[in-house]
């Protein structure tokens, strides 16, 4: 469970959005900027981002190299293929060796599916790891989107980032109301407004478990557990005039209903005082999997694991999880299993209750 070969990996970054929402024209800022150099990016159809009206440096078969040192490639069949293929590539020097990849998805896309086979796939496993998702949500059409589109929500609540489009576009308060509402949605995801594509490549990507400027990593811009709390208490606040403090004890907490905008998702995090049983955590996590599997839109920890000295890194989608990456050590005092859950009708209290039962024997 060694953390070497997790901080070799190169980072992957998810760009989704619903159709119209604006991810062409994202991509076609993003390959034109220095900052993209060392990133290979792979789109779906060469034609949809018109590369004929960007500066091209080399062209060869499904690769485009553009002048900004950008790699640019298009899926040829199967994303896997596409990815082992694009990898080996590198390694023989027949294309840059990247050190950042960029996966466009379709607008109709769920993105759990390309999240699992980044995950699942035990060859592309071991040669990327996923950093973040960064979605793209058009301010002018985005609210009945979110209504009517529960494909559209889903790429919202898994998202790391949250670019909001068209801002020119929409008027005031029609895009005050949709920014409160993702930020409701996903307490933990900045939300960037941006008109005609215009943002930097850095705001964007960088957003995983390993903080590239110290090469280490960083559990508290990772989590951004603070934001659910908050999230947490300002609902507390609101509906119940008292304070709301998660400890990771057996008793039954109010159902939390923060982020239920669509009655569907939620979003919060799980805090345990005491180390947790490894054996008795992962017996819970394969019960959830199998019981529940597809509602859980994305889980991601650090866990204080009973006979470690160093804290464990936990990441999954749905029914597939990442290997689990022991870390350094810990960053400070704090030695609290945090867990992160963004889900589909699955409530709070009813995962707090089951794994309270599970880690039972180990909590005393």
């Amino acid at each position: 469970m060694s953390e070497a070969p997790e901080l070799e990996r190169l980072p992957v970054s998810v760009i989704t959005g619903f159709l119209g929402s604006g991810k062409t024209t994202l991509l076609k800022n993003l390959l034109q900027q220095p900052d993209m150099a060392d990133t290979a990016v792979v789109i779906n159809e060469f034609g949809e981002i018109g590369l004929d009206h960007l500066l091209v440096e080399e062209a060869k078969e499904d690769t485009v190299l553009m002048s900004s040192g950008c790699l640019c490639c298009s899926i040829r069949g199967d994303l896997i293929d596409t990815l082992r293929r694009l990898y080996k590539r590198r390694d023989r020097g027949e294309v840059p060796r990247f050190k950042r990849l960029v996966i466009e998805t379709t607008g109709l896309a769920d993105p759990a599916p390309i999240l699992q086979t980044l995950i699942g796939d035990p060859l592309l496993s071991a040669f990327y790891r996923l950093d973040g998702v960064v979605t793209t949500v058009d301010a002018v059409n985005g609210m009945d989107q979110l209504d009517r589109q529960f494909e559209s929500v889903k790429q919202a609540a898994v998202a790391d980032r949250l670019v909001l489009t068209k801002t020119d576009l929409a008027r005031p308060e029609q895009r005050a109301a949709l920014e409160a509402r993702l930020r409701a949605l996903n307490p933990a995801a900045p939300v960037l407004p941006v008109a005609h594509g215009a943002v930097a490549a850095e705001q964007l990507f960088n957003a995983g478990l390993y903080n590239p400027a110290e090469k280490s990593p960083d559990v508290a811009r990772w989590l951004k557990e603070e934001a659910y709390a908050q999230a947490q208490d300002h609902q507390q606040d609101h509906h119940h005039g008292h304070d709301h403090h998660d400890h990771g004890h057996d008793h039954d907490h109010a159902a939390l209903d923060v982020n239920r905008h669509d009655d569907h998702i939620r979003a919060f995090c799980l805090t345990y005082d005491r180390p947790i049983a490894w054996d008795k955590f992962v017996a819970w996590i394969e019960m959830l999997i199998t019981m529940r599997g597809a509602d859980l839109l994305r889980i991601k920890g650090i866990l204080n694991i009973a006979g470690s000295d160093a804290p464990i890194a936990i990441h999954g989608i749905q029914h597939l999880f990442h290997p689990p990456v022991a870390l350094p050590g810990w960053s400070g005092a704090d030695r609290r299993s945090r867990i992160v859950f963004i889900t589909r009708d699955l409530e709070r209290a009813w995962l707090e209750q089951s794994m309270a039962e599970f880690l039972a024997d180990s909590q005393h």
